[in-house]
């Protein structure tokens, strides 16, 4: 789905520095649709069989599958020290939400796949374990389940998963793609800094990129920003994101040249004028930020909350001039 500018928000650490408000609105499906169960065009088989393996505990799958991707991508971490982090003795296992925190707590960016086998396909192709939920049992009495996805084998039609104590448990597509359905076909990846999906969705890996910037991992959102600007460069939210993410670098040029390439593609966009008026403060370019700003302040007529940004932005300028 696609992103769109909304109401501004402060950013962490950062002077008034007004960011996009993202919404990403992830659903899953009541049933299978074909292109769910298509492989993909010239899919073959695909596996990742030196993906690490740690057997699971009674009901703990969800720190071992989360362990298995974490450490496929690098991550060195503590069995033990995860699990007391994401398993909750009071359901007997772990949310989805706790899975997705640690993953960022751990330097990687969670990234929700789009629910089909060519999905699963792509990601494996690019070397990456999917780790999925499964409902094992039946709708009116669920069996939930933790594992991760290591081949996907067309010919056969097959998927292999680190699954509970199996290293190797292999499933039918038909039956996996049933338990998987129960769960909306939830699954992600865990994203290096920097590092794309196989097959992005913009709005998904944005807000992705937003949420572990906000949980304090600037240099890999920085990274994911990077990453973002150069596979969507006509995008203003890439290119706003890349921006932020400069100013809170304190890369005063960088966040410049940024907000500048912003308002190239949409000029009439308060928000970027006033952070680029912010970034030529910085830069001690008190006229120039003096014009970006009161030009913003005509843009944002009728908004109270960031005609108030705004002038707090000129009062930091007619300070900083004196």
């Amino acid at each position: 789905m696609n992103a769109a500018p909304g109401r501004p928000l402060r950013q962490p650490g950062a002077s008034r520095v007004l960011a996009l408000f993202l919404v990403c609105i992830l659903t899953g499906c009541a049933s299978i649709p074909p292109e769910v169960r298509d492989y993909g065009a010239g899919a073959v088989p695909v596996a990742l069989p030196g993906t690490p393996f740690y057997p699971q505990q009674r009901f703990q799958c969800g720190p071992a599958a989360l362990m298995t991707i974490l450490a496929a991508s690098g991550v060195q971490a503590d069995l033990d020290d995860l699990t007391g982090r994401v398993y909750l003795q009071g359901i007997e296992g772990s949310l989805q939400a706790e899975l997705i925190a640690q993953t960022r707590a751990a330097g990687r960016m969670p990234y929700r796949i789009d629910g089909r086998l060519s999905a699963l396909v792509a990601e494996l192709g690019a070397g990456r374990p999917v780790l999925v939920l499964q409902n094992l049992g039946v709708a009116w009495w669920p069996r939930w389940h933790y594992a991760v996805v290591v081949g996907v084998d067309s010919e056969r039609d097959e998927i292999v998963l680190r699954s509970g104590t199996e290293r190797r448990r292999i499933t039918a597509t038909r039956v996996f793609l049933n338990t998987w359905r129960r769960s909306g076909y939830w699954g992600f990846v865990a994203l290096k800094p920097g590092e794309l999906p196989a097959n992005p969705d913009d709005g998904r890996y944005f807000a992705s990129l937003s949420a572990l910037e906000e949980t304090g991992h600037r240099d890999a959102a920085w990274r994911g920003w990077q990453a973002a600007a150069a596979r969507w460069p006509a995008s203003r939210v890439a290119l706003f994101g890349l921006a932020n993410s400069e100013f809170l670098r304190d890369d005063w040029r960088a966040a410049e040249r940024a907000y500048r390439q912003v308002l190239e593609l949409d000029p009439a966009l308060a928000m970027a004028r006033n952070n680029l008026a912010l970034s030529l403060l910085r830069q001690d370019r008190h006229a120039a930020a003096r014009r970006e700003a009161q030009q913003a302040l005509a843009l944002a007529a009728g908004d109270s909350t960031l005609e108030n940004e705004i002038a707090a932005t000129l009062a930091e300028i007619d300070a900083a001039a004196q």
